[in-house]
């Protein structure tokens, strides 16, 4: 695909920055609401907001660096693309860990509850992801899939490819698809890319958060119990349906199959192992009544 939307001069307007975006402002109508049903204080929260945002961004972008260094630090690496995060490349757990660490210096100094605030902010990162996979996609290059000859495969279009007519010149301009997956690069000339379109598989794993947050928010109120169905979701999901068709191995492979396109483990699986284990305790451990049970205590108190 290509990265930018529209180039005005030296400014550029990228897809995979707009489309985050739109999808933290969709995610934040429903958070803001959900506050406001746990009466918590909504302008607190929004003060908060700004710190949040860098916070995020740093963690995320910091970790995605440590976790993936050969494009920075690598043969033929450049270290100060690591500033660029326009250019794509997050990573969705540090974003999490980098706002979970503000949270806690910060929510209490205006009266909020860091696990409370966690619990209210998921719908920001469920809908977070489903725009940055869908930017990941008009990047190109951050699509990351396996080669594979499963059916599911998406030969990736030659550049300059016709596609969607006179409206997809006028959306994605006339330069569609000069931005390919990495992995295209070594197919011989003549043979179709057929990938994984991981970050498809990334979105549909935002999409399915969505009822699970719905489910969760209406099941307790018990602070971070909505938090801990999040981390817990989002970590298993994304490691059975988009991290084995990742074009990421580690270096020492568990299992491989070229043909299908599909590995076992990648860096983010392993990771994901502890979140999924420290998030399970955690619910185990909460009582998801106690929180619908001490608002009845205080209502009868006030009575």
């Amino acid at each position: 695909m290509d990265p930018i939307m529209v180039e005005l001069g030296p400014l550029a307007l990228r897809w995979y920055g707009l489309l985050i975006v739109v999808g933290v402002l969709v995610g934040s109508t429903w958070s803001l609401r959900e506050a406001r049903r746990r009466d918590m204080d909504t302008d607190a929260l929004l003060d908060l907001a700004p710190w949040l945002v860098v916070a995020g961004l740093v963690g995320a972008r910091l970790v995605f660096v440590v976790t993936s260094p050969g494009p920075f630090f690598g043969p033929g690496g450049d270290p100060l693309s690591a500033f660029a995060i326009w250019q794509g490349g997050i990573s969705i757990h540090g974003g999490i860990l980098g706002i979970a660490l503000a949270l806690f210096v910060l929510a209490p100094r205006r009266g909020l509850r860091p696990w409370a605030v966690l619990d209210v902010l998921t719908p920001v990162g469920a809908f977070g992801i489903i725009g940055g996979r869908i930017g990941n996609v008009m990047n190109g290059t951050d699509t990351g899939g396996r080669l594979t000859d499963w059916p599911i495969g998406v030969a990736w279009p030659e550049r300059g490819t016709e596609t969607f007519g006179a409206v997809g010149r006028v959306i994605f301009g006339d330069d569609l698809w000069a931005y390919a997956p990495p992995i295209c690069s070594g197919v011989p000339a003549g043979e179709a890319c057929v990938v994984h379109l991981t970050p498809v598989y990334g979105a549909l794993v935002g999409v399915a958060l969505i009822p699970l947050l719905a489910w969760a928010f209406r099941r307790s109120r018990t602070p971070g119990f909505v938090f801990a169905w999040f981390v817990l979701g989002y970590s298993l999901l994304r490691s059975v349906i988009e991290e084995p068709f990742r074009d990421n191995p580690l270096f020492l492979p568990i299992y491989e199959n070229a043909q299908a396109g599909v590995g076992l483990l990648t860096l983010t699986q392993l990771v994901s192992i502890p979140l999924i284990l420290v998030a399970a305790y955690a619910l185990l451990r909460m009582d998801p009544d106690a929180g619908p049970r001490r608002e009845r205590l205080t209502k009868r108190a006030k009575r």
